[in-house]
């Protein structure tokens, strides 16, 4: 009975360091590097509602996307994302889960997964992709240069 006892909290012991661990390693990003994401997350937000001028505003005037094998500029995905105007049942919403983030001088680049919970007949999707973005900062303020997608498998 005393073995059993000692091996339960053991087992106690040790979950709780690795949730420990886990939380102070999932939150250790400076504030320059939250500065980088913030920016991601906000040219998203303007993704999610479709609004043109909030989208440039997060852009370099000559942004790359590279999605799924192709290479899309802002023009693109705007055009892209115009073919929505108009759906009242369209929403989006996103998850973010910040695998890394580096910062030289002014170039800055981030790693992460993203899910989005997408609705456009009625029905919400979850895509999930792994993203990597590159940033120029220009007096200040960080601007999306390159996007870089890889969707996931729904598995």
């Amino acid at each position: 009975m005393k073995i059993k006892l000692n091996v339960g909290l053991s087992f106690w012991a040790i979950f709780l360091i690795m949730l420990i661990c886990n939380v102070t390693m999932a939150q250790n990003f400076t504030s320059q590097e939250k500065e980088v994401q913030n920016t991601i997350v906000k040219l998203f937000d303007a993704i999610s509602i479709n609004d043109a001028a909030d989208i440039k505003s997060y852009c370099t005037n000559d942004v790359k996307f590279y999605e799924y094998g192709q290479i899309w500029t802002l023009d693109t995905l705007l055009q892209k994302l115009s073919k929505l105007s108009g759906t009242s049942v369209y929403s989006r919403t996103n998850k973010f889960d910040f695998v890394s983030t580096k910062l030289i001088d002014n170039i800055a680049w981030a790693t992460y997964y993203l899910e989005s919970t997408i609705t456009k007949t009625g029905k919400p999707d979850i895509i999930k992709w792994m993203e990597t973005v590159i940033l120029i900062n220009v007096k200040k303020k960080w601007f999306v240069s390159v996007l870089h997608s890889t969707r996931l498998s729904k598995n």
